[in-house]
């Protein structure tokens, strides 16, 4: 049964590990990968040099934490909220709903966003100006993308990601729950001191697989509400993934791109051991290895 997933993980993440080789040359189609000049860290140094590194680094690196933390904290309500509904038919339409999001299209949320957010056509300037108020361009002011992206994740992976949480409650002992109120306990108390501490070893699960995509941006996201190529708002939306499809299919500076695609999987690597060192250290029984 393990077979299919030990071809699929060789066939793709073992065996075009060779081509690490194009970050550290000057990659030209002539020569190849293994024939063009080799120049080190060079590829590394103009990254540091010019900022780019460090940028890309806090875009991904802040918009993951956001999604990490705001993600997690709204699929334990949105899953404690379901598990304290009491009708059934009211709570199967509930998780549908919800679920919905997930399915739709990144190419679809990009084009809903911007027919509420274009300057000329949008929803919200239509609004703004029959009230009398100045539009909002939105495509041109990098300060409110953070809140948009944000809003737009959650909207879109709220609902699938409680599913997880919600099936963790199901298992929690009905005899525990029953205890609690003949104990005296309300629905506030038994959340507090009963369901939440039972969601903690998910919670630890679900946060060390999200820390190894802690340098991973959501490219279809991003590409979709954004564009690759809007240079106004590369300040606060420009990610490694953006960049990366940027010096492939606008630069074609391959080397460029695989030198951050590199530096990207060794964070993420380094993150992983890190968080799962600090878990082990805490709560052993609920690291990864």
């Amino acid at each position: 049964m393990c077979l299919p997933a030990i071809v699929f993980f060789c066939i793709f993440a073992y065996l075009p590990m060779p081509g690490l080789y194009l970050a550290f040359v000057k990659y030209n189609y002539t020569d190849g990968i293994f024939s063009s000049p080799f120049v080190g860290w060079e590829n590394f140094k103009f990254l540091i040099i010019t900022g780019d590194l460090w940028r890309l680094t806090f875009n991904t690196v802040a918009y993951n934490i956001a999604f990490i933390v705001l993600g997690n904290i709204a699929q334990i309500t949105v899953a404690i909220l379901l598990n304290e509904i009491r009708k059934k038919w009211f709570k199967k339409v509930s998780q549908t709903l919800m679920f919905l999001p997930y399915f739709i299209s990144a190419v679809l949320i990009g084009l809903l966003a911007y027919n509420i957010l274009s300057y000329d056509y949008g929803l919200l300037n239509g609004i703004l100006r029959s009230l009398h108020l100045d539009p909002v361009k939105a495509y041109s002011e990098p300060h409110l993308w953070p809140f948009i992206i944000v809003i737009t994740y959650l909207w879109q992976t709220t609902g699938y990601g409680s599913i997880i949480y919600f099936a963790a409650i199901m298992g929690l002992d009905s005899e525990i729950v029953e205890a609690s109120e003949i104990d005296g306990a309300n629905a506030f108390q038994r959340i507090i001191y009963i369901v939440i501490p039972w969601l903690k070893p998910t919670f630890i699960i679900l946060l060390l697989f999200s820390l190894g995509g802690i340098l991973k941006g959501n490219f279809g996201l991003f590409f979709n509400l954004v564009g690759a190529n809007n240079t106004a708002l590369y300040a606060s939306t420009d990610i490694i993934e953006t960049y990366v499809f940027r010096s492939l299919m606008t630069n074609f500076n391959f080397s460029m791109g695989s030198a951050v695609s590199l530096y990207q999987s060794v964070f993420g690597f380094v993150v992983v051991l890190t968080a799962n060192w600090i878990v082990k250290k805490v709560s052993p029984e609920n690291s990864l290895f």
